[in-house]
C-alpha cells in the first residue's frame, strides 16, 4: 500500500497495536451484528441503518489496512542517549525569543504519532524539520502559518 517509511516509538507501536485488536476484535463483528440486523428489515435502498453500517464498515475496514500498513513499515524510534543533537526521538527545551522565561517541551516523533496538545510534534513539521540537526544554543527560525517564530533550544534530552 504505501512505500514510506513509518517513525513510531515504542509507545506509539503499542497503541497501534491495541487499536488494531480492538477494530478487529470488537468493533468489525459489532458491525457485522449491524448489518445481518439491518438486512433483515427489508429494503436496503432505503434502510438508514444499512446504509450507515456500511459507511462505518468502510471506515473500519480502511483504518485496519492503514494501521496495518504502518506497523509493517515501521521504524522503532531509538531514543538515544545523544544530547548534542536534535533527532527523531529527542526531547527538546525550547525558549522562545523576545519573550519571558517561559519554555516549552516538545519530543520529535513520525508523523503517525504526533499530538502537539500533548508536546509530541513530528519531524516532518515546520518546527520539526527545524529543529532536526540542531544544538544546545542554537536559535532557530521557523516560517509557520501564525508567522515566522524564532526560539533558542535550551536542553537537549
Amino acid at each position: 500500500m504505501n512505500n514510506s517509511k513509518t517513525y513510531l516509538t515504542n509507545d506509539g507501536l503499542y497503541k497501534l497495536k491495541q487499536e488494531l485488536d480492538d477494530l478487529t476484535n470488537n468493533q468489525r463483528p459489532q458491525l457485522a451484528k449491524r448489518l445481518r440486523e439491518a438486512i433483515k428489515m427489508g429494503d436496503l435502498k432505503e434502510n438508514a441503518d444499512y446504509i450507515a453500517a456500511k459507511e462505518d464498515q468502510a471506515f473500519i475496514e480502511g483504518r485496519i489496512l492503514e494501521i496495518q500498513d504502518m506497523i509493517s513499515s515501521s521504524i522503532i524510534i531509538d531514543p538515544k542517549t545523544n544530547t548534542q543533537e536534535v533527532s527523531i526521538g529527542s526531547q527538546v527545551i525550547i525558549k522562545e525569543n523576545n519573550k519571558s522565561d517561559n519554555t516549552e517541551k516538545y519530543t520529535l516523533v513520525g508523523s503517525a504519532e504526533a499530538d502537539p496538545t500533548a508536546g509530541l510534534i513530528s519531524h516532518e513539521s515546520p518546527i520539526g524539520q527545524a529543529l532536526i540537526g540542531k544544538s544546545i544554543g542554537d536559535t532557530v527560525e521557523v516560517n509557520t502559518p501564525g508567522g515566522t517564530l524564532s526560539f533558542k533550544i535550551i536542553k537537549i534530552q
